[in-house]
């Protein structure tokens, strides 16, 4: 019985697999496929038309065509590009510098009213970004940032995640080891720079990791702070597309998943760690 169990919920679990990458193992395929078997794939979605789309697995004629006229003759391409990788890399950045004291502070210092503080942390980390846009536009619209990359980069810089992934691991380094640091007369500096940081690290790494992923495929913040299209990122590019490019889309698509692998695979061991910290009770 136990192995009857056992068999159907690896069967489940492979389903749901196999629904989740589908779509986007079925990226790369199509993406080079020639000119003539994309249209006979997307021709049913093109037109009123009662027909399935059928997808040949393994392209007749494959071709990096659209790599190359994306690569070489879309120069907006390369804006958008430029555009994420600076967003992204600043929210990062200013995200982690102002996380991690934060994140030391709650972890190792006693203070009247932490906890209420730390739970309001949690309450803001819960709400979405259309229950606060409002508030963040009418700040951004003051400080007379709107339509610039600093009306994305600010509002991310002190976001409450960052500071509850990083804290659960600050909160498991053994206090005995940060005291005996203390005695022999480090000061807070050097007990976070030499002990809290290597061994909170993959709080720190899964933040980074997690917060890539979730930065450079946003869509809502950009289109609601930014209308110059010369800023907006790579995630607003593919929806200014249509069906009609639709080779364009399947190669922008390709290039953007890259960086999000990329990550992801680099980050991976970090991620489950700081994940499995982060969710351990108090």
């Amino acid at each position: 019985m136990k192995l009857i169990k056992n068999g159907i919920i690896y069967i489940l679990l492979g389903a749901l697999c196999i629904a989740v990458l589908y779509p986007v193992v079925l990226i790369p395929i199509l993406s080079i496929q020639d000119s003539d078997e994309l249209i006979k794939t997307t021709s049913p979605l093109l037109v009123n038309s009662d027909k399935f789309v059928q997808i040949d697995y393994l392209p007749q004629y494959p071709t990096l065509e659209y790599f190359k006229r994306l690569l070489l003759f879309t120069p907006e391409f390369y804006t958008v590009f430029r555009n994420s990788i600076l967003t992204v890399g600043a929210i990062l950045l200013f995200q982690i510098l102002v996380a991690v004291p934060s994140a030391w502070a709650f972890a190792q210092f006693r203070f009247k009213g932490k906890r209420l503080l730390f739970n309001l942390y949690v309450i803001f980390m819960l709400m979405p970004f259309q229950v606060t846009m409002l508030s963040q536009y009418l700040v951004l619209d003051n400080l007379s940032l709107m339509n610039t990359r600093w009306s994305i980069i600010l509002p991310t810089v002190f976001s409450t995640f960052p500071v509850f992934l990083i804290y659960r691991g600050f909160s498991d380094i053994p206090k005995d080891v940060l005291d005996s640091a203390r005695i022999d007369g480090a000061n807070e500096w050097n007990v976070l720079r030499y002990i809290g940081l290597p061994l909170g690290k993959s709080g720190i790494l899964a933040c980074i990791v997690l917060c890539f992923l979730d930065y450079w495929n946003m869509v809502e913040q950009p289109l609601a702070f930014i209308k110059d299209k010369t800023l907006f990122p790579l995630s607003l590019y593919l929806p200014m597309l249509d069906l009609s490019n639709a080779d364009m889309i399947l190669a922008a698509s390709v290039i953007t998943l890259i960086p999000a692998v990329f990550v992801f695979v680099i980050g991976q061991d970090h991620l489950e760690q700081g994940i499995i910290a982060a969710a351990l009770k108090e």
